[in-house]
């Protein structure tokens, strides 16, 4: 299987920024065997450093590993942002990122920086400039991206934590498409501090787990639980029943959630309550993100000429075609958008959707069927996406030797409630 880190701890080209990273933040010796991760817990707690003196918070992710996308800045490693012309044309960080800086000082283990799509303008988990990834769990089937490394890594036991971000869904995305548990935070709840930006209204930073109890504990070490919000000890959980009934995994969902109705208080929401047709969500996130990436990284492009994918060029290139008014019309969508979902959180507490249409497409699916999976990726993740809210990816199902899911959305500030209620649901 090819690897999904550009960088890791052994590179001697990077021996002094490594022991610097050791040192500011008393993480394991990255020179002691890193294909070690959970399974070999007890010698990285040892190595992480077990003194009694220590914080509990400082030692909450003591012996797990930590895959980092190479979109956050780590001071002293470069950053290449899935691109060689984009490291060729910029220094080396002399910063690193706070949610990284978090993670190492309460105790994980730095395994490297792992494969981006370019840009992270895509979700497919493909770099025309790196090995083809594979995902671990289901061959066959593409890894999901932009922070594909990241799951990879996680996926293949090589870190615990993969952390990534999510703009249109690059951490849902990877996270269904490979089985593991996916937190995209409330926007603005995680610094995006230090880091390659793609568009920043609605970029967050997320991470993906095996299970849901790492996951917890990665958000109660990056999360401001001051800032965040409580769900009722009865929620009414909202389930968009129509969105299901247009999966390919519907008949698993039905059954689970059939299984969730009897004891909780669900409500199916009819069609006119969340068609993501009539709220154009896809349309109006294209567009406002599309806005934002060039103003982003236009001038950049212009200059450098860099050597990207063809499918993602396209894309870039129409990026620079949006108007003043195409923007203004998408923002007045988005307003709409939000005042509906706010309405919405008005009769229901938690909103339960399919994370994705289905399992990952395969691996020799043609470009067409990429674009349209990408479409009705987006008409999906977009709900989020417009409204900032946080997303939690349920991996409960197998279909066809590939896994798939559900999603939890709440109100803004609802992360760690969110976590809470599914440890609830998936324990019942």
């Amino acid at each position: 299987m090819s690897s999904p880190f550009v960088l890791k701890p052994c590179d001697a080209t990077f021996t002094q920024a490594i022991n610097n990273l050791k040192a500011t933040f008393n993480c394991y010796d990255p020179i002691e065997d890193e294909t070690s991760s959970s399974s070999n817990g007890q010698k990285q707690a040892v190595a992480c450093g077990s003194t009694s003196e220590r914080h509990h918070a400082h030692q909450a992710l003591c012996g797990l590993g930590l895959a980092v996308k190479d979109l956050f800045h780590i001071q002293g490693l470069p950053t290449a942002a899935g691109n060689p012309d984009w490291l060729a044309t910029h220094p080396i960080p002399e910063s690193t990122n706070s949610c990284v800086a978090k993670i190492l000082s309460a105790g994980a283990a730095f395994k490297g920086k792992t494969i981006t799509d370019e840009l992270a303008y895509s979700l497919h988990g493909q770099n025309k400039h790196y090995e083809t990834l594979v995902n671990p769990v289901a061959p066959a089937h593409i890894p999901g991206g932009s922070s594909s490394g990241s799951a990879v890594a996680v996926s293949a036991h090589l870190a615990d934590i993969g952390l990534g971000t999510d703009t249109g869904g690059s951490i849902r995305v990877p996270s269904s498409y490979q089985g593991l548990w996916g937190l995209r935070t409330t926007h603005g709840a995680v610094a995006c501090d230090n880091m390659v930006a793609l568009a920043p209204s609605f970029d967050t930073v997320g991470w993906m787990t095996r299970d849901l109890d790492t996951l917890t504990k990665v958000a109660n070490v990056c999360l401001n639980s001051a800032a965040q919000s409580e769900i009722s000890e009865a929620p009414k959980l909202g389930i968009a029943t129509h969105l299901f009934e247009q999966t390919a995994h519907k008949s698993l969902c039905k059954t689970w959630l059939s299984a969730l109705a009897e004891p909780n208080d669900c409500i199916e929401l009819p069609e006119a309550q969340l068609n993501l047709d009539t709220l154009k969500t896809a349309a109006t996130f294209r567009t406002l993100q599309g806005s934002e990436i060039w103003q982003q990284h236009g001038e950049w492009i212009e200059d450098t000429q860099p050597n990207i994918a063809k499918d993602i060029m396209l894309r870039l290139d129409w990026c620079k075609t949006i108007t003043a008014q195409d923007i203004q019309q998408a923002k007045a969508q988005q307003s709409v958008v939000i005042n509906h979902i706010n309405t919405l959180f008005e009769e229901i507490d938690v909103l339960v959707m399919p994370t994705t249409p289905g399992v990952a497409p395969r691996c020799d699916a043609d470009e067409t069927t990429l674009a349209n999976d990408r479409n009705a990726l987006l008409a999906l993740t977009a709900i989020a996406g417009l409204a900032g809210l946080p997303q939690l990816h349920l991996p409960l199902f197998t279909l066809h030797n590939a896994p798939c899911g559900l999603s939890l959305v709440g109100k803004k500030g609802n992360d760690l409630a969110l976590l809470a209620l599914a440890k609830k649901l998936t324990t019942r």
